[in-house]
């Protein structure tokens, strides 16, 4: 046995012992102060060989012995806390990787609240504050690969990372603000900051280091879920630090590379979303996506494909680092061809939540602003191909997002990829996302922050001033009274003319014939403008003239085309349509009716067919309709402009008599709006059945149950708004019958737009239809929907949302129609049986088919009470 260990070893025991038995403060003191000799701290420090036989074998034992006689009494042996001070030294001065983990297995091994606990949790506080943790992580750095111990650099790894959760766990109500999450992963980064300076300062020096602990650290923290609260700290430090170091650079590419795989995802997503900007993120990274399989998965499948929650500065910066480096650019080709394939697959568009699609599209465009005309040319029938398959999917759709995704993504694609050929141009609104879109497709800039421009001139620095110019950098006086300031216009106040109005050479219209003539024949197009904003006041003031041309008329209005560039012109055709309908609802419905399922019609006539006939019913049914509809006096030629004036001024006389009037009485209470036949009722069946009977059979340009689904959506939207606006009508339960075969037949179809009109009409139905005559002539139809309703994976969780959300005692129809008018997202169920009709267990009985449908039922013939 070597002399010199067996003299340590024998030290140490002879110490271990007087500690554990003695309790004299003064010979504590003194061992203490004899071992301190191994640690190198004291005057007379030991031999080399003797601190590292002491650090390597004896040292983890000596503080468990120290650890073991912690008490109030022992540390009293001597006044002034000297005992104390002594004993916490051998914890902050020693190795700090076995220091470190004495600690940790003190506090989780003592059981708390204990005045032990606090000592070793104020002591650990300490030793992150004395900046041991980066000694903790540079010793595992130093050590060599044939020397480092598996086993130790785990346990320390676990300890390291997993400090606060285990703490807390320890400590309960009593842990310090030190070990809370938000401070001491913010401390770590500063800590492996350290670490890495002095890897590189090793490496200057000429010695070998190695950064997988550190990695390792980073990616279990990472895993842990505190990207933001280390990298926050640690790429800011290292974005400084490598702008102008290769060493730096080459550093930081090995840490993130020797990162495991299990954490390379969670680390590559906190760098990219922590990185200002892709060169930065270059630096940082290097050409790691071509070295890691993982890594390439992470940055071109998984963050494009797989996620969409990062924001839009992160995406510029994933694919910027694709297209800084060339070796890196035919990555970004391959991820904009799996882009443009999955922007343009039909089943991505039917399924993918409308976020994605965002971001998709985002992607998109930012890898076509980083690509160059070359490099898309080899690539353009591929790219094409997608492009077209996505923009005829797109605009098939029947959300209107999607189809203003597929406009702005078109025009700039098509523009880049095919720049010779014909532009496509797309009518659509601009909002806050589609100039988001716009911005994306321009070049980016090449730094990751814009440079500070010179300051834009002020309209006010810009304008002269009044009695100073500058000339030549000298500031010179004008003389008052000079020409200049004569003849200057700036003092004068504009005259205010908003309230003008454009005088027109042509006269309006005075009767419905000669608007019918004036749309049809004329050539003036002052007058053409003067009757289409005419004909709606003529048609509800002269309805008998309207009644003779009304087919011929809503024929006008329904081809009729934009000549000019008129300001609302939609909206004066559609209030039109609504004038006519409304006033020969039964000649006009049936001419609307058939030429919906006509041919040589577009869609958007089509759609607009359905908005008049939705609008004109409501316009039927709102209560006291007669007496506000009806004409003043003869139905001859407008009056003059002072009676459009006359009710602006007689409020103000009215309000004015009425506060000057002193009343002793009030009088009666004024009586409620007296009840109104429902004029809809008459001609509720020309509106419905024509719409719903027609819907199976396909046309060469018209197919509801193919490609036009927006339109098959709007129809069962329509048809719901109609069975709603026959409440308590005599022909409302042959309506609600038919509507719910309709449902019936259309209930698995696979767009959502559609489903959700089917959801509006079942809830019109119960709230249309008087329970006592669903009960006697609907209850098939009514259990057959109830069943869809109910079914798995449709309603029935929204339906129990809705039973817990209800206060009082609330109609089952209510609860349907609130949670129905939502987006139904769930998948159909299994195929039923043939021939057989599902049934439901609880309500065999008409008693608890009853109790499932109080609807209060209303008189027949009576208008319902609020408009829908």
């Amino acid at each position: 046995m070597d002399p010199v260990l067996s003299s340590v070893r024998l030290t140490v025991r002879e110490a271990v012992h007087t500690l554990s038995s003695s309790e004299d403060g003064g010979c504590i003191f003194s061992t203490l102060e004899f071992l301190k000799r191994y640690l190198g701290e004291t005057e007379n420090p030991a031999l080399p060989a003797e601190q590292e036989e002491f650090a390597r074998l004896h040292f983890s034992a000596l503080l468990r012995c120290l650890v073991s006689k912690l008490s109030p009494d022992w540390l009293g042996l001597l006044p002034d806390g000297q005992l104390e001070e002594l004993w916490a030294s051998f914890f902050l001065e020693g190795p700090a990787d076995q220091a470190f983990l004495v600690l940790m297995e003190a506090l989780e091994d003592t059981p708390g609240p204990s005045f032990r606990l606090m000592k070793m949790a104020r002591l650990l506080a300490r030793f992150l504050k004395a900046g041991r943790m980066a000694a903790v992580m540079e010793g595992q750095c130093r050590q060599q690969a044939e020397l480092a111990f598996p086993l130790l650099q785990e346990a320390l790894l676990v300890r390291v990372v997993g400090l606060p959760d285990r703490l807390a766990n320890c400590l309960q109500h009593e842990n310090l603000a030190e070990f809370f999450p938000q401070r001491y992963y913010p401390l770590l980064g500063e800590e492996a900051v350290r670490v890495l300076q002095a890897v590189v300062d090793s490496l200057r020096g000429g010695l070998d280091c190695s950064v997988s602990f550190v990695s390792q650290v980073v990616g279990k923290a990472c895993v842990y879920g505190r990207q933001k609260e280390i990298l926050g700290v640690l790429v800011p430090r290292l974005t400084a630090l490598t702008r102008g170091s290769c060493l730096w650079q080459r550093v930081c590419w090995r840490l993130v590379e020797c990162v495991p795989d299990r954490a390379m995802e969670a680390v590559l997503t906190g760098l990219v979303e922590t990185a200002p900007g892709p060169h930065t993120l270059s630096r940082l990274l290097g050409n790691l996506v071509l070295k890691s399989k993982k890594a390439r998965f992470v940055m071109t499948q998984k963050l494009l494909f797989l996620q969409y929650r990062h924001s839009t500065p992160a995406l510029q910066s994933l694919l910027g680092y694709l297209a800084v480096d060339s070796q890196r650019r035919p990555l970004l080709v391959q991820a904009l061809k799996e882009l443009m394939e999955t922007w343009g697959s039909s089943s991505a568009i039917r399924h993918a939540p409308l976020d994605q699609q965002r971001y998709v599209s985002r992607a998109v465009l930012i890898c076509l602003a980083h690509l160059a005309d070359a490099e898309l040319q080899d690539s353009r029938d591929e790219l094409l191909a997608s492009l077209m398959a996505g923009v005829k999917c797109r605009l098939d759709s029947s959300l209107p997002a999607v189809r203003r995704l597929g406009m702005i993504v078109a025009e700039v694609a098509s523009a880049r990829i095919h720049p010779e050929g014909p532009p496509l141009k797309f009518q659509y609104e601009e909002d806050e996302l589609s100039c988001e879109l716009l911005a994306l497709a321009a070049p980016q800039p090449a730094a990751d922050s814009p440079s500070e421009a010179g300051s834009p001139v002020t309209p006010d620095a810009a304008e002269t001033p009044d009695k100073q110019t500058e000339e030549g950098g000298v500031l010179q006086v004008r003389p008052q009274g000079s020409d200049s300031e004569l003849d200057s216009d700036d003092e004068f106040v504009p005259y205010d003319m908003s309230g003008d109005q454009e005088l027109k050479s042509g006269k309006a219209p005075m009767y419905v014939r000669d608007c019918v003539e004036a749309l049809t024949t004329s050539e003036d197009w002052e007058r053409w403008e003067a009757a289409l904003r005419a004909l709606e006041g003529l048609v509800f003031r002269n309805p008998a003239a309207t009644r003779e041309v009304s087919v011929e008329l809503a024929q006008v209005l329904l081809l009729l085309e934009e000549k000019t560039s008129v300001a609302g012109f939609e909206g004066l055709r559609q209030r039109a349509l609504v004038a006519v309908t409304a006033t020969a609802p039964a000649p006009v419905a049936e001419y609307l009716t058939s030429q919906f399922y006509a041919v040589n019609y577009s869609l958007r006539q089509r759609m607009d067919i359905l908005d008049v006939l939705a609008l004109a019913a409501q316009e039927l049914s709102r209560p006291g309709r007669l007496g506000s509809t009806s004409p003043c006096g003869s139905p001859g030629p407008t009056c003059p402009p002072s009676c459009a004036r006359a009710p602006t001024w007689r409020a103000v006389v009215d309000e004015r008599i009425r506060r000057k009037t002193r009343r002793f009485s009030q009088g009666p209470p004024r009586k409620g709006l007296a009840g109104s036949p429902n004029e809809f009722n008459a001609v509720a069946g020309y509106f419905f059945f024509p719409l719903i009977q027609g819907f199976d059979r396909p046309l060469v340009t018209f197919d509801l149950l193919g490609d036009d689904q927006l339109v098959l959506g709007r129809l069962a939207h329509t048809l719901g708004a109609l069975m709603y606006l026959a409440v308590n009508t005599t022909v409302a339960v042959s309506m609600g019958k038919a509507l719910l075969e309709f449902v019936w037949a259309l209930r698995f179809h696979g767009d959502a737009y559609v489903r959700r009109g089917l959801l509006s009409a079942v809830s019109s139905v119960l709230l249309s239809v008087p329970a006592e005559r669903l009960l006697e002539d609907l209850p098939d139809e009514l259990l057959e929907a109830r069943a869809w309703l109910a079914a798995p994976g449709t309603i029935a969780t929204r339906r129990r949302k809705a039973r817990k959300l209800s206060t009082g005692r609330r109609s089952q129809a209510d609860v349907w129609t609130r949670w129905c008018s939502h987006a139904w997202d769930g998948r159909p169920p299994g195929p039923e049986r043939a021939g057989r009709r599902p049934r439901l267990c609880c309500l065999h009985s008409p008693e608890g088919l009853r109790a499932q449908l109080e609807v209060p039922p209303g008189p027949l013939g009576t208008a319902p009470t609020t408009a829908p």
